[in-house]
């Protein structure tokens, strides 16, 4: 399936920001200050996030249910371990790496709890979990990526909206503690007017599959509606060297 991200049409140069943010570069802040170790990139799809970890000195696990994903992380990463597994039930020992990094995976299971008590299962006492997750508000607008099947129509991976206190709700219990949380927002940008509204044969379609598209020819319209908006949720957990 190949990704269609709406926001491209939608923010213009906000877009650019929010897109950053979905290739990692703001959760990267938070990885960043963490120490070096044995990182598990726990949905790890191409292994964009494992790359990243791998430049900074980690030892990389990475596992994630789609064989042809993990092929591909296999080829970005080739000194990481990939495995085939779910979140559910990671195919990891118990107290097994010091850091668990998690990133646009969450939104799409429908129960935080299972998840965050597997986290903390393969965390060693004093591990980081690292969040990073289209921000619940954005869920509530629709902004999931779309995807298109192999047969060229438009479809839809199953998502759910996890409120703040979900998170929470989920990850207390089984030892995680807060440490850090944001919600990176669409800057308001100031833009020149247009000197002319682009007709609807030179937007990017096709509208009739991807409407979001059409915002081209109302953009003013488009960035102040979602100015300001929170764009994704990036969580810093930490287990607490005694779990409960």
């Amino acid at each position: 399936m190949i990704y269609e991200h709406p926001l491209a049409y939608l923010l213009g140069l906000e877009g650019i920001a929010l897109l950053r943010s979905f290739t990692g570069e703001y959760d990267r802040d938070f990885v960043d200050t963490l120490p070096v170790g044995v990182a598990l990139d726990a949905a790890c799809g191409t292994g964009r996030f494992a790359a990243s970890l791998t430049e900074r000195g980690h030892q990389i696990l990475g596992v994630d249910s789609s064989p042809d994903m993990l092929a591909r992380a296999r080829e970005r990463v080739p000194q990481g371990e990939f495995l085939l597994g779910d979140l559910h039930h990671l195919p990891v020992p118990d107290d097994a790496v010091d850091l668990v990094v998690c990133s646009l995976a969450l939104t799409h299971v429908p129960a935080l709890k299972p998840v965050m008590a597997e986290f903390a299962r393969v965390l060693r006492p004093g591990g980081h979990l690292v969040i990073s997750d289209i921000h619940p508000e954005g869920v509530a607008r629709g902004v999931i990526p779309p995807v298109r099947r192999p047969d060229g129509q438009p479809g839809r991976l199953a998502t759910y909206r996890h409120l703040t206190g979900d998170y929470m709700r989920a990850a207390l219990p089984v030892g995680l503690q807060v440490r850090r949380c944001e919600g990176p927002r669409v800057p308001a940008v100031e833009r020149p007017q247009p000197t002319d509204t682009p007709r609807a044969s030179e937007t990017i379609g096709p509208w009739e599959h991807w409407p979001w598209c059409l915002t081209a020819l109302a953009s003013e319209a488009a960035r102040a509606a979602n100015a300001g908006v929170p764009t994704m949720i990036v969580w810093h957990f930490q287990l607490t060297e005694h779990q409960p």
